[in-house]
């Protein structure tokens, strides 16, 4: 939770209590409380819009024009959800619009595509007939990584951007969602429309992923 210079709390989710006061501010075009806002709630709306959209730079086109909506708009809040709740509403319509624009949209029909297929390569498992059949093969299992990984975090992370950037955009919005912003389960389901079983296998997927991807930069780096 954040809190701003005049004691208005601002939590980076998108479920909210009543919160009078900071609409009262924003109303009255407050300078300090449109910025805390902006701040708090634009990097999970980049997120949320990243996943309607085909690139980085048309997520934060659908977040600037949804902030110039919430300003247009405001006098017309009526409180019957939360501001966040409304925030994110209009956001989810213009990410929508803009994603049918560029005709880059993935229909609810599509999203099995990205549950098909295995988590993790099948040949590091044993075969039916072969002795503990299903088991890993050897030097197949996941490893374990130590202290050792926290002192080269800074090449870690440029490892995890780059796989991030090559998710499929429903699984990285979900691990984004809710391994960056520490969204739970039912709020990423309310904002990008998913179910609760396909909000867990999108994000088992993209783990899945990304441990991968780590595995193989560590496995390359230990040879090289």
């Amino acid at each position: 939770m954040h809190h701003g210079a005049m004691g208005v709390s601002i939590e980076s989710g998108p479920a909210a209590g009543p919160d009078t006061e900071l609409v009262a501010r924003l109303r009255a075009r407050d300078g300090d409380a449109f910025r805390q806002v902006v701040v708090a709630w634009s990097p999970v709306m980049l997120h949320v819009a990243r996943s309607f959209v085909g690139s980085h730079a048309s997520a934060e086109e659908a977040v600037q024009e949804t902030w110039l909506a919430v300003v247009r708009g405001l006098d017309r809040f009526e409180g019957r959800s939360s501001l966040r709740t409304w925030v994110f509403g209009v956001l989810s319509n213009v990410a929508r619009r803009q994603g049918v624009r560029e005709s880059r949209v993935m229909p609810s029909s599509r999203f099995h595509e990205e549950d098909a297929g295995p988590t993790v390569d099948p040949g590091r498992f044993r075969l039916a007939g072969e002795q503990w059949a299903g088991g890993w093969r050897a030097g197949c299992a996941p490893r374990t990584w130590g202290p050792e990984v926290a002192a080269v975090s800074a090449e870690t992370d440029d490892v995890l951007v780059t796989a991030l950037a090559d998710l499929p955009a429903r699984q990285r919005a979900v691990v984004e969602l809710r391994d960056r912003d520490g969204l739970s389960a039912d709020e990423v389901c309310d904002l990008l429309d998913l179910s609760p079983s396909n909000q867990r296998v999108l994000l088992h997927r993209a783990r899945a992923k990304l441990r991968s991807r780590l595995e193989h930069y560590y496995s390359d780096d230990e040879v090289g």
